[in-house]
């Protein structure tokens, strides 16, 4: 355990929840990465080859970059499941823990003999957390998913492409696990409700089912109404909003992409003061939100005119001054040299004891009276197996070595 060399703090999760993660790929290790980040102890159940993610993602010296974030804050017990004496150690570390979280097809933990009444043992109120592809039940519980396939059925994957007249190709998918970050997030949602009902008498909140799926449809505004009263199939819309303008991107003289959402009247008017354009203000065209909808080629065209002759920088300082809302659409390049998020703590410098200094992502929420931290970076698979099973467990050191040689731990 390598302390780091930021701002750490213990956060207000410390000594409230003990967590065991039996999760591999994303959805349940990012859930339990954002409780670890607020404070909470999470044992990590990897098998003795590791959790498949610390093959994922640019490598140094054989070292997956990814882990670095996905496991920190976390201690890591290498724990043959396959094993009879590797699943008992299992059930005294959930018998240990507040909570378990864990995100295999459903059954699949039961079927080894760690089903939640295993799992709770004499403890009725253990929270146990299950995410998988389409819930514990339905008449798709038992089909294969990934993330991908949350956003495929919950409708993200329809809207994330240009619009069908302007383009053939397949949708185009997010640049990373949304799927399974939004089924971790909201895991992690559950986890706090189940623990702030504790405080009301008689409240039974123990197990907390989670679906790729549906963590992406609840993010699908107003579109089920829509359908239902209208028959509205939202349509992919490109970088713009159906529902206002304008707002997209547009070109900068070096090829950038700026982003400028002017979609208030107000805002309307100042982003065309600001491109001297008082002729359109005036144009009917554009005199309102649903003008402006109907309009927006047009629209469009005139910022794009605008802007391609600017510089990204000149652009941006003429937005600024006149307080509309922009951004350059940025790379991880630009965000690692953001001072903003340089000043919160968003980009975090911190040394890993196998890659060396790194530059990691900060804590979110920030919670200012009692701020998380990154107390340690991704370990080495079994790097706790020791600590956890002698000084949690009270295992004897024969009884660990005996563990070992029979390949129920590492």
């Amino acid at each position: 355990m390598t302390l780091q060399n930021d701002r750490t703090g213990e956060g207000p999760l410390c000594g409230v929840l003990r967590i065991l993660e039996i999760g591999h790929f994303v959805a349940a290790p990012f859930c339990c990465r954002l409780l670890a980040d607020l404070g909470a102890d999470v044992i990590k159940i990897e098998p003795p080859s590791g959790d498949p993610v610390r093959g994922w993602g640019e490598q140094r010296d054989g070292h997956s970059l990814w882990w670095s974030v996905h496991g920190r804050n976390k201690r890591s017990v290498a724990v043959n499941l396959k094993s009879e004496d590797g699943r008992q150690v299992a059930l005294d570390l959930a018998h240990s823990c507040d909570v378990v979280v864990e995100n295999f097809r459903p059954g699949h933990l039961a079927r080894l003999g760690l089903s939640d009444e295993a799992l709770r043992g004499d403890n009725p109120d253990r929270i146990i957390a299950h995410i998988s592809g389409f819930g514990q039940d339905g008449p798709y519980r038992d089909r294969p998913a990934f993330g991908v396939i949350g956003e495929a059925m919950g409708g993200m994957r329809h809207l994330t492409n240009h619009p069908p007249q302007e383009s053939d190709l397949p949708p185009v998918r997010v640049g990373f696990s949304i799927g399974d970050s939004l089924a971790g997030m909201y895991t992690a949602i559950g986890i706090l409700a189940a623990l702030a009902g504790r405080r009301t008498e008689g409240a039974a909140t123990r197990t907390i089912d989670v679906a790729l799926t549906e963590s992406v449809l609840s993010l699908m505004e107003g579109m089920l109404p829509e359908y239902s009263a209208l028959g509205v199939v939202r349509e992919p819309a490109g970088s713009r909003l159906k529902s206002t303008a304008p707002t997209s991107t547009y070109p900068s003289a070096e090829g950038d992409w700026v982003l400028i959402a002017a979609n208030s009247d107000l805002l309307f008017a100042r982003l065309f003061e600001l491109m001297e354009r008082p002729d359109l203000l005036a144009d009917p065209r554009y005199a309102t939100n649903e003008a402006r909808v109907a309009n927006v080629e047009t629209l469009d065209a005139a910022i794009t005119a605008w802007s391609r002759v600017l510089s990204t920088a000149d652009i941006l300082a003429v937005l600024d001054r006149g307080k509309v809302p922009s951004s350059k659409i940025f790379t991880i390049a630009d965000c690692a040299e953001d001072p903003q998020y340089r000043a919160r703590g968003m980009v975090r410098e911190v040394s890993d004891p196998t890659l060396g200094p790194l530059l990691h992502p900060g804590i979110v929420p920030r919670i200012n009276e009692m701020p998380g931290g990154i107390r340690w970076t991704g370990p080495e698979v079994g790097a706790h197996t020791d600590e956890v099973l002698i000084g949690l467990l009270g295992y004897s050191s024969a009884q660990l070595n005996a563990l070992r040689d029979g390949n129920a731990v590492a």
